[in-house]
Formats: structure tokens, C-alpha cells, sequence
């Protein structure tokens, strides 16, 4: 069972219209200007839901995409080569003058999904200014990266996951995977591979796009906008990758000794997002206390996962004692734990009373059959996580184009 927190994807921005802003030497320069300045427009269109062609237009825009998200991604990956180039002249004429404040004349403005004031703002979001080339490409790829995310837990069988979010009202897009997996086909696999696919896109933003971006961002700046949140989300993908994973080894008659490891493994990638989160945050009040609960609540739950395939484990191996002391006090745990909203809560209570149901048949066979000391404290083995999914490298293109300014 999977947890979801949608939150990521729903970066909103500002129109950016580039050929008003930068002065254009030649008519090729101009010309790609206004090539940039249509392809963000119809990101910004989708984004800020303010399309309204018909599916079956969107259809032949995106070459015969019937998914909203695969044609979002279609829409950034004609974008972003584009970006890139223009990334690419204005970082060689370093830092003229000019071209500094013809980039501040494009007031690129985008809102955050992961920002503490996110949720429940009844004046709608609220837009960060960063008169910077690097900021829009990082949240470019950032938005990227979150639809990627998006795509691969769409392909995941359905009923196997579970929507955490306080405003799942897309019916687009839930109407969209009924529509493309009406028999439940779905290619775990391929899920997997855009996990890590999404994984390597934050991993690229940490390491090449905002360590050089952090010294000239504003006190007041989106999370999305830092290193610390794209690793962050880093771990969350490969950690949703790999509970993909397990999905599958599940089906092929894994082990239960080997599933609590892969289950554990999970818990610790999304241990370290949180660590990484308040090693950057202190008290995380900056960030969305719906994205805190949403991984601490994942982790919480394989964490439970691991515990309950170790009991069985060990259950088989004739330690019933044990198995029953790790049942037990993995339910005393995971009831500290339960998410605030009641909505949350459906789940975690599926989760405890399985493994209440599986603590109560070792009881009474260990009382009849057994009659083995209960085991507690020192006496449980320590959990073990094993990794096995990594990110897969995200590689930029860039349109090679000579781009000419009258400096």
C-alpha cells in the first residue's frame, strides 16, 4: 500500500513574455524569443488551468497524448532545451549591466506547493519574484520532476495506493487513469522507471541548478527553489521506486525475510528526507506541515510492513516469542504515529488491524502450541533496510542557437 501527496506538481506561475524584455540584435534572435515565450505559454496555460480546448485539440497538440500528464511533459520537454540555450548566451556575458536588468524586466514570479502558507490560502497563492534565468529553470524542472512523479504513481495498479492530499479535486486526471487502465494492465516496471527517472531530475537541481542559485536568493523564496527540497524529493521518489519494487517482488513469492528489509530500506530513505529537512529547517515551520505528515506517515507504515514480514519470518522459522514481541511493539508504535486528518487515518487502521489480526493467531498458537517466552527490549533484533533502486541521471539538452542582444 502506497501513500500520495500530490501537492508537488501544483506549482503555479506568471506570464513571461521574453521577446518584451530582451533587446534582439537580429530577427533569428527574435524569432527564438517568441518561439520561448509560446512554448512557457502553454505550460502556463495548463498549469494555471486557464486552457480550455477540447481534449481532443490537446490530443493533436501533444501528437496523439491522451494523459493531461504525459502531454504536460511533452509541453516542458519542448520548453526546457530552449531554456537552456538562453541560460547558456546570458551566463557568458556574465554580469553586464544590462542584460541584469533586462532579466529583471521578466519579473518571473512562481507560486510554491511545499511552502507553509501553501494550504488553505483563501486570497490564492501567493507568487515569489527572483530576477533570475537559474530560478526559472530550476522551477521548470522542478515542476518536471513533480509530474514525472505523478505519471509513474498513475501506472501503479489501482487501489494499491492511496491518495494523501487535502485537494485531490483533479477529476481530469483521475478520469484520465480510469480511462487508460480500465482492466487494471499496468506496467510496474515502467512505474518504477519513472520514479527514478523523477528521482534523477531533483538529484541534477540539488547538485547543478541551485547550489550556485543559494547566494543570490532572497530571504523570502519558495522551498521548491533551494537544494535541500529537491533532495528531499529525491529520496521520496526513490523510496516510492522502490515500494514499487516491492510491489512486485510481493507477486513473485519474495521471501517475507527479504520483504522486510526491502520494506525497511524505505523507512530509511524517508528517514533521511526528514532528516535533511530539519538539518535545513530547524522546526520545518516553513514548510507544508501536509508534506511532514505525509512522510513521516509513509515511513510509519513500512516501517509496520517490515516489522509484520519479520514476525512472519521469524513466526516460520519456529521463533514464535520473538515474532510476537516484534508484532508488538511495531502496533504500540505505529499508533503514535497516526496522521491528524480522520481522512488520513482509514488507512493506518487497515495497516494496525492486520497486524493486530496477525499478533492475536501467534498469541493463541504460541499459547496452545508453543508456550514460548514473549521476547522485548534487547532481546528483538535490530531492523535491517536493503536498497535497491538508485536514480537514473538526468542529462539537459540544450538547442544549439546563436543568440544575439543589442549590448
Amino acid at each position: 500500500m502506497m501513500l500520495h501527496f500530490r501537492e508537488p506538481a501544483k506549482l503555479k506561475t506568471k506570464r513571461v513574455i521574453f521577446e518584451d524584455a530582451y533587446a534582439a540584435r537580429d530577427s533569428a534572435t527574435l524569432e527564438n524569443l517568441k518561439e520561448l515565450s509560446s512554448k512557457r505559454k502553454v505550460i502556463e496555460d495548463s498549469i494555471n488551468q486557464n486552457c480550455y480546448i477540447t481534449e481532443a485539440i490537446a490530443r493533436e497538440m501533444s501528437g496523439g497524448l491522451t494523459c493531461p500528464f504525459q502531454q504536460d511533459l511533452r509541453k516542458l520537454e519542448q520548453y526546457l532545451p530552449l531554456l537552456e540555450n538562453l541560460v547558456y548566451h546570458v551566463d557568458l556575458l556574465g554580469s553586464n549591466h544590462q542584460i541584469a536588468w533586462w532579466t529583471s524586466e521578466l519579473k518571473i514570479r512562481w507560486s510554491s506547493a511545499l511552502g507553509a502558507s501553501s494550504f488553505f490560502n483563501l486570497m490564492g497563492p501567493k507568487f515569489y519574484q527572483i530576477d533570475n534565468l537559474h530560478f526559472e529553470l530550476g522551477m521548470v524542472l522542478f515542476l518536471y520532476g513533480a509530474i514525472l512523479r505523478e505519471r509513474a504513481l498513475e501506472i501503479v495498479p489501482s487501489g494499491w495506493h492511496y491518495c494523501f492530499t487535502s485537494m485531490s479535486n483533479n477529476h481530469e486526471y483521475f478520469d484520465c487513469f480510469a480511462t487508460n487502465y480500465p482492466h487494471g494492465i499496468v506496467d510496474i516496471v515502467q512505474s518504477a522507471t519513472l520514479f527514478r527517472e523523477a528521482a534523477g531530475v531533483f538529484l541534477y537541481l540539488s547538485q547543478e541548478v541551485f547550489p550556485s542559485l543559494q547566494p543570490t536568493l532572497p530571504a523570502e523564496r519558495p522551498p521548491e527553489a533551494t537544494s535541500y527540497m529537491s533532495t528531499v524529493m529525491s529520496l521520496i521518489c526513490l523510496a516510492e521506486a522502490q515500494a514499487v519494487s516491492i510491489k512486485k517482488a510481493e507477486e513473485k513469492g519474495t521471501t517475507a525475510g527479504l520483504l522486510a528489509k526491502l520494506h525497511y530500506g524505505v523507512a530509511e530513505m524517508l528517514g533521511e528526507a526528514i532528516d535533511v529537512l530539519y538539518s535545513a529547517n530547524g522546526q520545518c515551520k516553513d514548510i507544508s506541515s501536509c508534506f511532514m505528515e505525509f512522510i513521516c506517515s509513509c515511513k510509519a507504515l513500512h516501517e509496520l510492513s517490515s516489522q509484520k514480514y519479520l514476525a512472519e519470518s521469524l513466526k516460520d522459522a519456529g521463533q514464535v516469542g520473538i515474532a510476537i514481541g516484534i508484532l508488538h511493539d511495531a502496533l504500540i508504535n505505529v499508533k503514535k504515529k497516526m496522521p491528524g486528518e480522520e481522512s488520513h487515518k482509514s488507512i493506518f487502521r487497515k495497516e494496525v488491524d492486520v497486524a493486530a489480526d496477525m499478533l492475536t493467531k501467534c498469541e493463541r498458537e504460541n499459547e496452545f502450541v508453543w508456550q514460548q517466552k514473549i521476547a522485548s527490549g534487547d532481546e528483538l533484533p535490530l531492523p535491517q533496510g536493503n536498497k535497491i533502486v538508485n536514480a537514473m541521471p538526468y542529462r539537459p539538452k540544450r538547442w544549439e542557437r546563436e543568440l544575439a542582444f543589442k549590448i
